[in-house]
């Protein structure tokens, strides 16, 4: 048991059962137990690897996708170029490497960080060394100009609640103690919204429905900004375009495991469900589209021929290729991550995006 799993218990034994939503917030972010502050988290030595991890493409690809649309906008000569939950720092890195021969796009543009780990920003001080960058801990303290947006696996780590359809209501799933043990339990009938309300259309008794506030507030925020000063959000992350079903997950050594267990050790996610996404837009959104499809509309089949041919050895060449393939292969990465982008009413859609 872990010091972490001690202190939910006793937090369940004060104040009783606690929601899904909570539960995350304190396995992954408590000051001194939590997974974001005591583990690697990203790349061979973490739990999980994510596509910037896994080459450089990815970042070369959507760094090009930020410039195109800056320069669609009428390349604005001050704005945010901001990256939402940055891991240690490889993908805003390989965007900037991407972006530095564009006349003016880096001079003109303030690097920014939303990142809520100070163990997280020691780590992403060390990958951007070479480059001014600006920590913000909440996107009040964005200045009134443009922004040009990457969220690459952000939402799923935000808390989520989970409501379950019981004839014709909805209770919350609750995390409470069971003979000694974390176990899963529902609240009374609970309050809940029109989104809910509305998803009795397509849901049968026992159904999971899962609701993040934080994404929903965070998109509001960030597209009333977008609609207001200009710019875009590039949005990837595993999920689907509707949330059904208990998607809440654990992983641990690049494995699954039980979310109720080796609290604080292991990273929490769940799906995205993008239409709760759109719902909360401010501004333009984009239709959903596979991360396979974003990609290749991107050139990505293009760069890594480009990367092959200059390949040194076999040994890189098959390395491309690789990554290439878990990228965008249906069987790997290419359709279980989904992406949306987000831009001015009437504006110009983002490069490999439709309208």
């Amino acid at each position: 048991m872990t010091p972490l799993d001690h202190i939910v218990r006793e937090r369940i034994a004060l104040d009783g059962p606690m929601r899904v939503s909570d539960f995350m917030q304190m396995c992954l972010l408590h000051p001194q137990y939590g997974y974001y502050v005591n583990n690697p988290v990203f790349g061979v030595q973490g739990d999980f690897i994510t596509a910037p991890e896994i080459s450089q493409m990815f970042g070369e690809l959507l760094g090009l996708c930020l410039a195109q649309a800056w320069m669609d906008q009428g390349a604005s000569e001050d704005f945010h170029l901001l990256e939402l939950g940055p891991g240690r720092g490889t993908l805003m890195s390989d965007i900037l490497r991407a972006t530095r021969s564009l006349p003016g796009m880096q001079r003109a543009a303030k690097v920014t960080l939303l990142e809520a780990s100070e163990t997280m920003k020691q780590r992403q001080k060390e990958t951007l060394s070479g480059y001014r960058v600006n920590w913000i801990s909440s996107l009040d303290e964005l200045a009134e100009k443009p922004i040009y947006v990457v969220a690459n696996e952000f939402f799923d780590a935000l808390p989520i609640r989970q409501y379950v359809r019981v004839d014709d209501a909805w209770h919350e799933r609750l995390i409470g103690l069971q003979d000694d043990k974390l176990g899963f339990g529902l609240s009374p009938i609970a309050q809940t919204g029109d989104y809910l309300q509305m998803r009795l259309d397509d849901t049968q008794d026992g159904d999971i429905v899962e609701v993040s506030e934080p994404t929903k507030s965070i998109i509001c925020q960030l597209s009333k900004h977008i609609q207001t000063h200009g710019g875009c959000a590039l949005i990837i992350d595993y999920g689907e375009w509707t949330s059904k079903g208990d998607t809440l997950q654990a992983v641990l050594d690049h494995k699954y495991s039980n979310v109720l267990q080796a609290l604080g050790d292991t990273d929490l996610t769940a799906h995205v469900d993008f239409e709760q996404v759109a719902r909360a837009c401010q501004c333009q959104a984009s239709k959903m589209c596979t991360q396979q499809d974003l990609l290749e509309r991107l050139g990505i089949s293009d760069r890594a021929q480009t990367l092959v041919t200059s390949a040194g050895n076999e040994t890189q060449k098959n390395d491309v290729l690789s990554a290439y393939r878990r990228l965008t292969h249906e069987e790997e990465m290419g359709t279980l991550f989904k992406a949306i982008s987000l831009f001015p009413h009437n504006g110009p859609s983002p490069a490999g995006f439709e309208a």
